[in-house]
């Protein structure tokens, strides 16, 4: 093959600058991978069992879905048609961004958030229009409200906020949405909506129907342990979730991925007494941490944020050393997954000996 000549196929120059999504770093065979934010527990026997089932690899999957759709509208109480499935959240997020923004186009979020939102409006070729978190790694919808122009269609708002934690309250969105024209495309993502605690927070079930702009999402891949088979679902107008469809690719929600969640929400009493484990183990690691040193945002994900700044990549590097891969975002902080209880041990180690070592903030006297 003659690839002398390769650099000069015509590429849009953003996208061939633009950097693929790479996962985190995997451990050693017997060290613990806390860098993806997946559940430790396996999947239970029923829901093995409804993917053995489906067996049919050599035929497309029913791309209507009408099964899960029904239970997830029954779920919301909305009708079939306002519910939409895609290959994980993120699927659904590009696909809304493709249908509402292009080129000349504005899409806003917070920052820091979700790492693959940047990536997702470069390729539908709008802008991306960041606002800082507020000092306790909140969302400023205050100033996120001020930040949209006569260019903004889309709005995210990921809440607990990936990767650093603290939720959206249900007074606060209200007021947001109230500020935000009725004409912009506003997505709530509450990819880890099951693991929240806090009564306060906003909850996209209670918001079917008011707002004609707004677009729920939600996944199989976080609290029910389905990231293998990748399958999300987005709840709103039907007008709205048409657009997605025209935008998705066709039948890339498996079978499989179906068969698995639904028979997920048949056993959801047991996949939510583990999601009250990690809740559980989330809250004392936290505490932990704080006794530390640490100044830990409030966490409602099945994970933690550790501000370390300018050194992530050296903590980074301390984790992975010791069997731990987490999930750094330098020059910012590092994110690390509730795993199993044997990795809590292992964590608090290597944060004790951090606490040592790093800088910390002569303000406060905590790392970060």
């Amino acid at each position: 093959m003659d690839l002398q000549n390769v650099d000069r196929v015509l590429l849009r120059p953003e996208i061939a600058a633009l950097n693929a999504y790479a996962q985190g770093r995997t451990p050693s065979d017997d060290g613990f991978k806390l860098s993806s934010n997946e559940n430790p527990f396996n999947p239970l026997p029923g829901v093995l069992d409804a993917v053995a089932a489906t067996n049919a690899l050599n035929r497309y999957p029913d791309g209507a879905a009408l099964a899960l759709r029904d239970r997830l509208a029954d779920r919301f109480g909305v009708g079939t048609a306002e519910v939409h499935l895609g290959a994980g959240s993120v699927a659904l997020l590009s696909q809304f961004i493709n249908a509402a923004a292009g080129p000349g186009d504005e899409v806003l979020y917070a920052w820091r958030s979700f790492e693959a939102y940047p990536g997702l409006v470069v390729v539908s070729g709008a802008s991306s229009v960041t606002v800082p978190l507020l000092p306790d790694a909140r969302h400023d919808l205050d100033a996120m409200a001020a930040a949209i122009t006569d260019r903004t269609r889309v709005i995210i708002v990921c809440t607990p906020n990936n990767p650093t934690g603290p939720i959206v309250t249900a007074a606060e969105f209200e007021r947001f949405m109230a500020s935000v024209p009725s004409d912009r495309l506003v997505l709530l993502d509450e990819a880890y909506s099951e693991f929240v605690t806090d009564p306060d927070r906003v909850d996209g079930r209670t918001l079917i129907g008011r707002y004609p702009n707004l677009v729920v999402l939600r996944t199989f891949s976080k609290a029910y342990g389905l990231a293998g088979l990748r399958i999300g679902y987005a709840v709103g107008p039907e007008r709205l979730l048409n657009a997605a469809r025209a935008a998705a690719i066709p039948m890339s929600v498996t079978d499989n991925a179906q068969a698995a969640a639904l028979a997920s929400l048949e056993r959801e009493d047991e996949l939510l007494a583990r999601v009250a484990e990690i809740g559980a183990r989330r809250d004392a690691l936290r505490d932990e941490l704080i006794d530390q040193g640490w100044n830990i945002p409030t966490a409602q994900g099945n994970f933690l944020w550790l501000p370390t700044g300018e050194n992530t990549a050296a903590a980074a590097d301390a984790f992975f050393d010791a069997g731990l891969a987490v999930r750094a975002f330098a020059p910012d902080g590092i994110r690390i997954s509730v795993g199993e209880p044997e990795s809590v041990e292992s964590v608090l180690k290597i944060t004790k000996e951090l606490v040592g070592t790093l800088r910390k903030n002569p303000r406060t006297g905590q790392l970060g």
